[in-house]
């Protein structure tokens, strides 16, 4: 491959992921999905593909609340956090554009749902259970898991969950592969869901996604 046709391919995935920036206006790539989903490794990355902030409403909630989340459940229970976390992500949609994780329960909310279809673009890192364990199982800070059986109860979480989670605006498969294959599915997905579409393809004759 030359020299020069690889600078060309690179200079129209930047032009895309210009475009991607510029479409999203001031609306946040809110990210959604189970613990484990990679919500946060993926996130990273991708705000810095397209030149964004990241912001975990996680940390965000133990900013604001002085304490972790294991911490807050065990001491106020799950009803409290959830109360605080609907706040902290209104509020942080407010500061848009950027790259939002959000913790897997928040989507659950409907005026939290309502608050992301009005000023974010969703998006569902959807994993198996055999994924989602496999990286759980690294850390020791996930209330939900504590004291269950991992397993039972992520596939609870699932059943639950996963209906609600199918409103998003865009659903990427959450794979057992390197963050950066993820990052670019999503960016892939967003194109498509945006109409964003670089001089190569439009050279094609290639039909945007609306």
């Amino acid at each position: 491959m030359s020299l020069a046709l690889t600078e060309h391919r690179k200079d129209d995935r930047q032009e895309r992921l210009a475009q991607i920036h510029e479409a999203l206006g001031s609306r946040s790539i809110v990210l959604i999905g189970l613990m484990g989903a990679g919500k946060t490794a993926v996130g990273r990355r991708l705000a810095n593909r397209l030149d964004l902030n990241f912001i975990d409403a996680d940390t965000e909630i133990e900013v604001a609340a002085g304490a972790t989340i294991s911490e807050i459940f065990a001491e106020h229970g799950e009803s409290y956090f959830r109360q605080g976390e609907r706040k902290v992500i209104k509020r942080l949609l407010e500061a848009g554009p950027q790259v939002l994780a959000t913790g897997g329960g928040a989507y659950m909310n409907p005026e939290t749902r309502a608050n992301i279809k009005a000023r974010g673009l969703s998006v569902w890192l959807k994993a198996d259970v055999k994924v989602l364990l496999k990286r759980v199982g690294r850390r020791d800070n996930r209330p939900l898991l504590a004291g269950g059986d991992p397993e039972k109860v992520m596939k609870k979480l699932i059943e639950e969950r996963y209906p609600i989670y199918a409103e998003a605006d865009v659903t990427v498969e959450s794979r057992d592969v390197p963050h950066d294959v993820i990052v670019g599915a999503v960016i892939d997905a967003l194109a498509d869901k945006l109409g964003c579409t670089a001089k190569a393809d439009k050279t094609q004759g290639r039909k945007k996604v609306k």
